[in-house]
């Protein structure tokens, strides 16, 4: 079997405290069992830029005048364009990534519940705060569930989207690739 790979720190993000204190290296996330009921993270902002919703349009083929015709968005109620719901969805769990909170110790998305309470424009920054809702073991050793819930916060504090993600996880000593 190969060594397993691991990044000097230079080659990544500096993880937060979060991460440092539950014993993370630099090119791994969260393990199972460092889901732990006290675990709250904050992560770095995000801005969210005009070429961010241009791009998601069109990957995602989603072309709605609210995203992307400032002339029709001047007669709506959000007075401009705003940002697909879906795309801040991906920038707050890109966000966890980039944290170390889920690099190569998530082993896949298994449910998702989300909420949309407020608009994203161009210009806002956006981070998202993370805490454990709940921890299961799973039927094979080497893996558990995990419950996170999710709440997208704006540069001046307002919620503008929330929800719970299950994750299937690895477990720390069941990793044959852990550093």
């Amino acid at each position: 079997m190969p060594a397993p790979r691991c990044l000097p720190a230079r080659d990544r993000r500096a993880p937060n405290a979060a991460t440092r204190q539950a014993g993370v290296d630099d090119a791994m996330g969260l393990y199972f069992e460092d889901f732990t009921d006290e675990l709250r993270v904050v992560t770095r902002g995000r801005t969210v830029g005009e070429g961010d919703i241009t791009l998601f349009s069109g990957l995602s083929g989603d072309f709605n005048p609210l995203h992307v015709d400032a002339e029709y968005c001047a007669t709506t109620p959000f007075g401009e364009r705003i940002a697909h719901g879906p795309l801040t969805l991906a920038m707050a769990i890109g966000l966890m990534s980039q944290q170390n909170l889920i690099d190569a110790t998530t082993m896949g998305l298994l449910d998702l519940h989300w909420s949309f309470s407020g608009p994203v424009r161009i210009g806002d920054t956006v981070h998202a705060i993370v805490t454990t809702v709940e921890r299961k073991p799973a039927r094979k050793p080497d893996r558990g569930v995990v419950t996170l819930k999710l709440a997208v916060v704006n540069q001046r504090g307002e919620q503008v989207q929330t929800g719970q993600m299950k994750l299937l996880m690895k477990r720390r000593d069941q990793d044959p690739n852990r550093c």
